[in-house]
């Protein structure tokens, strides 16, 4: 997995740095096959914002998330980004699939 962490009006530190891929190791947890995470931490005003836009098996997507502390806000925005991952997780399983082929198997005439 590769994690690339940027700041805007804001010096990332060491500590926020470490946190950050401390948390992105439970989305890989869930979803091996997340080839890129790119994360933004942003200070507006009085607000801390963290986004990120990640990359996995053909599939882009996006989640950001406000709080009053950086560190509530790169939560917030994994739990949003861990959602997301087991939705998508669930999408490529195909139930369906094997629903039919049972209800296709007991239907089908005996000689």
């Amino acid at each position: 997995m590769q994690l690339e962490i940027t700041g805007h009006h804001l010096e990332v530190t060491d500590s926020m740095n470490n946190y950050v891929r401390e948390k992105a190791e439970r989305l890989k947890r869930h979803f091996d096959q997340v080839m890129k995470i790119h994360f933004i931490l942003e200070v507006e005003k009085q607000r801390h914002k963290a986004e990120a836009t990640f990359h996995a098996n053909g599939n882009h997507m996006f989640a950001d998330a406000y709080a009053d502390d950086m560190y509530a806000a790169i939560d917030a925005l994994v739990d949003k980004l861990d959602r997301q991952i087991l939705k998508l997780k669930e999408k490529l399983k195909s139930h369906h699939r094997q629903e039919a082929a049972q209800l296709v198997a007991t239907t089908e005439p005996t000689d």
